[in-house]
């Protein structure tokens, strides 16, 4: 970052900062003329790591902003202001508004929504019968030998967990739930709970749900789950809310997290571009900490069929794209990405992929790769509000599979590092070869489509 603002205030020094970068006394600073009619809008704000809150303070107070909360341990912060000038205020490749750039956009978002619908299933169906999924990755062998560890917690940063699902309560832990639309985690349950979508529901039955009475188990049904809401009543999971989510994680220890989602308002966001640069770096910082502090990040590929290293454009906001730019938080280091297949076992029609850029795959399902009648249906099936089941396509259903694997190994292998869980996912995932199709390119071990291979639940546990 190195074209950043740099903000160097001794932290011994009482110093402000005006609104024009010049560091002088708190007497000498004038009080800013700041707009109090227009729209407010919330924003990311780089500072250096360890920052002292009180010249965070000064600094958006001088240019016309409100803190919501900061994050010194990665040199992040998360203010509002009505100010339309605030990130010129503060600069351009430090400061950054999704709701600002959502609020004045003309282009809506571009992957494949309808591919994730939920189709409900009715309540006198064996479900376990039609948990196809899970026998493709040998969940079913695996629970038999350990079910996962309640020492294990895995993060569902999503949009919020049903608690009273009888498939779910056993497994939530509402002490460590939270929600952070604002940037700000806040635990109380109300704002951790789904309100307009039922897909984090959906994310933590397969990971750990278990309903004994309907015959339906996920992948690690003893691990603990915590809910962790990101994503808004319009669907839409803006930078602030993936710091506060991935901070939270951290805060409480979770050993392993699932992000099915990308960043909005870009399907992309490239680290030398005004505006995307804080936003990058805000969630790379976040992402690095929750590693760093022994959470192994998890994430989906995305469901717009593109090759991911290979695409010039942006999709959802029409800026070029280079090897700069990166889906978040998928595309970061140190995150596994996942691709998805479908009942066949091959990759599901609207899955990204890219050499490089997919690091396993497992079932996201694929209504053109349909199971034998009494299976289920080509999409998989887990939980959704109301105490029921659905079933829903996407990478956002792959994801949870793979999570629910690392938090097995996480249970077989306590206090092992999220690199040593990576290896472990990749060295036992099943290969998977290319086959015909001329997009999927490199061996069967590692390639475009598949990247190591299928995750596999049984060999986690053995």
């Amino acid at each position: 970052m190195s074209r950043m603002k740099r903000l160097l205030i001794p932290a011994a020094t009482a110093l402000a900062v005006t609104a024009g970068g010049l560091l002088v006394s708190p007497s000498a600073a004038a009080a800013p003329s700041c707009d109090q009619a227009s729209a407010e809008y919330s924003y990311v704000v780089l500072y250096h790591q360890r920052t002292p809150e009180h010249l965070v303070d000064s600094e958006l107070r001088q240019k016309c902003g409100t803190k919501t909360a900061y994050y010194p341990e990665i040199g992040v912060a998360v203010a509002t202001s009505r100010n339309q000038d605030f990130a010129e205020k503060v600069g351009v490749y430090r400061a950054y508004s999704a709701g600002k750039d959502v609020a004045e956009a003309t282009s809506a978002r571009a992957d494949l929504r309808d591919v994730e619908r939920t189709t409900e299933v009715s309540a006198a169906d064996d479900l376990g019968a039609q948990q196809w999924d899970m026998r493709a990755i040998q969940a079913p062998e695996a629970n038999e030998v350990n079910p996962g560890s309640r020492s294990v917690t895995v993060g569902v940063i999503d949009s919020g967990i049903e608690p009273t699902h009888p498939a779910l309560k056993g497994a939530l832990d509402p002490a460590a739930s939270a929600g952070c639309l604002t940037g700000a985690a806040d635990p109380t349950p109300s704002s951790w709970a789904p309100t307009t979508s039922d897909h984090g529901t959906h994310v933590a039955g397969t990971i750990a749900g278990q309903d004994t009475a309907r015959g339906f188990t996920g992948v690690a049904p003893g691990v603990r789950l915590a809910a962790v809401k990101v994503v808004n009543d319009e669907g839409l999971i803006f930078p602030e809310s993936a710091v506060c989510g991935f901070m939270w994680s951290a805060r409480h220890g979770f050993e392993v997290t699932n992000s099915s989602y990308y960043v909005d308002p870009g399907m992309f966001y490239c680290s030398k571009e005004p505006g995307d640069a804080a936003a990058y770096e805000a969630v790379r910082r976040a992402v690095a900490y929750s590693t760093g502090k022994g959470a192994l990040n998890v994430a989906a590929a995305g469901n717009s069929a593109f090759d991911i290293p290979a695409q010039t454009t942006d999709p959802n906001r029409p800026h070029p794209v280079d090897r700069s730019c990166a889906i978040l938080p998928g595309g970061l280091d140190g995150v596994v990405t996942v691709s998805a297949i479908g009942y066949a076992g091959t990759k599901s029609s609207y899955s990204n992929y890219g050499r490089g850029a997919i690091d396993v795959t497992a079932p996201g399902g694929d209504r053109a790769q349909l199971p034998p009648p009494g299976e289920g249906a080509g999409c998989p099936l887990s939980t959704v509000v109301g105490g029921g089941y659905g079933t829903k396509c996407g990478t956002s259903m792959a994801s949870p599979h793979v999570a629910g694997v690392a938090a097995l190994l996480a249970s077989t292998h306590r206090h092992a590092s999220p690199r040593v869980l990576t290896s472990l996912l990749e060295r036992q995932a099943d290969p998977v070869p290319c086959g015909p199709d001329p997009t999927c390119t490199g061996s069967p071990s590692r390639n475009s489509h598949y990247g190591h291979g299928r995750v596999n639940a049984l060999t986690a546990v053995l």
